[in-house]
């Protein structure tokens, strides 16, 4: 099921705001692109952001109730759009985006219709430290980098947003999307591209994101 917030499915937002707020995410989208070209020191595709926050406002729109709960979704979805782009085009999850979001990720758990800040603290704990060890273990084995500590910092955001219950169904979805994602470079330029890196980010981005709007597919209680 869906995350639901109590307290903010009591106050609907009327068609017109909603309105507004999908369409808020193409000036958004343009100024996020213009920060992270500042932060990573690397153009940004304009256009590429301000769809993706778009789809993001619309996803949310019809997938949630027009309550607070809108604007906040649509906040997450906007931040992990912008994760997502940063990491394709610079394989960096800037500390700028990924710090603030598992702050409020824990602001929100307060929020929930069973308030438990210690489950998304641990979450947030959990996250950072099982990215940070596999990235440790993955460059004492291979010598190069794997996961970097982006991935890890993202990883306990999904904890503080969502609940340890739920960061294995995100681990699941996120490692069947980078395996799809090797697999279809595979097809498309053969064995070459074995040895290249992919933006786990993005995949780790879209499983947060599902978990936060149908909820977790392996929910642990």
């Amino acid at each position: 099921m869906p995350i639901r917030l109590p307290h903010m499915t009591e106050i609907h937002l009327p068609a017109s705001l909603v309105i507004v707020l999908v369409a808020a995410a193409i000036p958004l989208g343009w100024g996020v692109a213009r920060l992270l070209h500042h932060v990573l020191g690397t153009p940004v595709p304009t256009l590429l952001l301000i769809v993706a926050d778009v789809a993001a406002a619309t996803w949310a729109a019809a997938s949630l109730p027009h309550t607070l709960l809108l604007p906040v979704s649509c906040a997450l979805g906007w931040v992990l759009a912008a994760l997502a782009v940063a990491d394709l085009v610079a394989y960096r999850l800037p500390d700028v985006l990924t710090l603030p979001l598992i702050a409020a990720g824990l602001v929100v758990s307060r929020l929930l219709p069973d308030p438990d800040l210690a489950g998304h603290a641990i979450g947030a704990v959990l996250g950072f430290g099982i990215f940070a060890a596999v990235a440790v273990a993955y460059r004492n084995l291979r010598g190069r980098e794997g996961l970097g500590l982006g991935d890890a910092k993202l990883a306990a955001a999904a904890g503080a947003w969502l609940g340890w219950q739920a960061l294995p169904s995100v681990v699941l979805v996120a490692a069947l999307g980078g395996i799809l994602w090797v697999a279809l470079r595979y097809l498309i330029q053969g064995r070459a591209s074995l040895g290249e890196r992919i933006a786990f980010g993005v995949p780790l981005c879209a499983a947060f994101w599902l978990a936060w709007i149908y909820g977790p597919l392996l929910p642990l209680t």
